[in-house]
């Protein structure tokens, strides 16, 4: 259990961890935050890191967002339902589930992690955003494949 002012490194992203979520826990409403927050617990409602700092949102193995999230660095090892706003870096790993659109600079993606949405680099021109949908749907379902070396 971390103590007040106590930092502790998450597993897999190697960041100092300021605000744990527990596996227990159930959050309804939106959440404002900064330096890191590792959810182990389910989240309902919109995380966002306060505008101008250095923030890292860790989803857990077992841990559940059903909201909009906006960090700059986001690391999803669990279930994400809703749109993600990276404004750095997403790092997917090999059991993340994402349902919604990505808006990312850069992505990491572990062989296994699979997205229903879209991928949009922040980059992107607007008319691609907004063009016409494709014949298959707005939506569109990615799976890593494994590259061998």
């Amino acid at each position: 259990m971390l103590g007040m002012g106590d930092k502790k490194k998450s597993p897999r992203s190697g960041h100092a961890v300021e605000t744990l979520i527990g596996p227990h826990a159930v959050i309804r409403g939106d959440i404002s935050f900064t330096g890191g927050l590792y959810v182990e617990g389910t989240i309902h409602g919109k995380v966002t890191a306060d505008d101008g700092t250095a923030a890292v949102i860790t989803i857990a193995d077992n841990g559940h967002i059903e909201g909009e999230v906006r960090a700059p660095v986001v690391v999803i090892s669990g279930r994400m339902t809703g749109d993600v706003h990276a404004s750095e870096r997403i790092e997917l790993a090999a059991h993340a589930r994402v349902n919604g659109n990505i808006h990312y600079k850069v992505v990491e993606m572990a062989a296994g992690a699979m997205i229903t949405g879209r991928l949009i680099h922040a980059d992107a021109p607007l008319a691609q955003l907004t063009g016409p949908e494709t014949p298959a749907g707005p939506r569109v379902k990615a799976k890593a494949e494994a590259q061998s070396a």
